[in-house]
């Protein structure tokens, strides 16, 4: 590839001749690949703090009992409690085709009754107790930073095990006490804490954090649960919308049950996948609006440069008229327009783009330093593959904002343009 340097000290002329209305230019087309970064990268903050508030399983389905029959139903009278069991669970496995996996869930001192007193020598506190399972930090929203979560041998051999949330650790163990392996007496019963984890859910960490997980076999045994469950955790096989194996399960219960289809008010239910696909719905709105304002700055910052541009074929006339008649082709003229537009897009695009890309950096290493989130904002980023369409499109419309006055240039009279004042 030859480069012209002629051509190119021609281009750097007369944009040094001009230096206050280039620098102007410039920082139009700047400052709209600038506020495009910007907008996306907070955005896309924002997108990875709520995500971080979310199980990564996001398509749970958690079904319970709320009320008594209201209406009668194959002969049943009304005002039955209807009670969830525990062979429900191999049941709803084996009948409901929907469904990939299915546990249940206990808890103590959570919806109903005072939390239990957790003892660990000198220090106590109460604590809500929750039953656990393997797997179970990617549907609750937890991060394990000491030791193990559950596993399979665990549940099976109700092991009396504890995975305790930090703020139980804080409060029951010294802060250079490591607490695994150590005992807690929950109730006046001995479980041995395995792990330790962090809550990632947005609003509420405090509460979940000031909990403790048995495995739910061990707290249905260990806190007289035996004849019942709580609820299901219900995650839809592959392929499956949560919102179908809702329905599914809720439909099979009042069949097991003899609960009629109409009597709503029967089995409660929380769909975890329709709230994650209202979130996914608003960030594509933000990344639209996003995309929207920052095309508008973009193309005043194109047609600023097309202005300019005329300006300047209007000022060099005469040299264009001259070079026109020592034989240069008006494909030469035209190129030169361009190839000068083209630059200072590009340069003052890619400018913006730097800046805004350390401006976005250091936001994330302050989050990062700060715990990771300030609020629902994590930290902020520009994917490679968005900055470069963002940049393309930028200097596709520099082009595009050259065309006429290229146009006008190439269509310039020599021996008009000779006697122009």
């Amino acid at each position: 590839m030859i480069i012209d340097i002629d051509k190119w000290q021609e281009i750097f002329n007369t944009l040094s001749r001009h230096k206050l209305r280039t620098a102007l230019t410039a920082f139009g087309v700047f400052w709209g690949i600038f506020m495009l970064t910007v907008l996306l990268g907070a955005g896309k903050g924002l997108e990875n703090g709520v995500a971080e508030g979310f199980p990564r399983t996001t398509n749970t389905v958690w079904i319970w009992t709320q009320g008594v029959t209201q209406i009668p139903y194959q002969g049943m009278p009304v005002g039955r409690q209807i009670g969830l069991k525990p062979d429900n669970v191999d049941a709803i496995a084996r009948n409901v085709a929907s469904v990939g996996f299915i546990t249940g869930q206990n808890s103590v001192g959570v919806w109903d009754n005072a939390p239990p007193y957790t003892v660990r020598k000198s220090r106590n506190g109460a604590f809500s107790i929750q039953g656990g399972f393997a797997g179970m930090e990617n549907i609750n929203s937890l991060r394990i930073i000491q030791g193990r979560s559950f596993n399979p041998m665990d549940e099976a051999q109700r092991r009396k095990v504890a995975v305790i949330g930090q703020r139980v650790r804080d409060q029951l163990f010294a802060k250079d006490e490591n607490p695994l392996g150590e005992d807690v007496t929950i109730n006046g019963i001995i479980f041995q804490v395995i792990g330790v984890y962090r809550s990632t859910q947005n609003g509420n960490q405090q509460q979940e954090e000031e909990r403790i997980y048995l495995p739910n076999d061990t707290l249905r045994y260990a806190f007289n649960q035996t004849g019942w469950i709580g609820s299901f955790v219900i995650v839809p096989k592959p392929g499956i919308h949560g919102r179908v194996v809702e329905a599914d399960v809720r439909n099979y219960l009042s069949q097991i049950n003899k609960v009629s289809p109409d009597d709503r008010g029967v089995f409660g239910s929380f769909n975890l996948q329709d709230e994650h696909d209202k979130v996914d719905g608003l960030f594509t709105g933000i990344k639209v609006f996003s995309w929207m304002v920052a095309i508008g700055t973009i193309f005043a910052g194109a047609v600023g440069v097309g202005n300019i541009m005329l300006i300047v074929v209007k000022e060099r006339t005469r040299e264009i008229g001259l070079r026109k008649a020592l034989g240069a082709t008006p494909a030469s003229i035209v190129g030169m327009i361009m190839q000068e537009s083209v630059f200072i897009t590009a340069v003052a695009g890619y400018s913006g783009l730097v800046v805004a890309t350390l401006l976005l950096e250091s936001i994330a290493r302050a989050l990062n330093a700060a715990g990771g989130k300030a609020g629902f904002m994590g930290p902020p980023e520009v994917e490679f593959k968005t900055a470069m369409v963002a940049l393309t499109v930028l200097v596709v419309s520099g082009l595009l904002a050259s065309l006429m006055p290229a146009a006008k240039a190439a269509a310039v009279n020599p021996i008009v343009a000779l006697q122009d004042e």
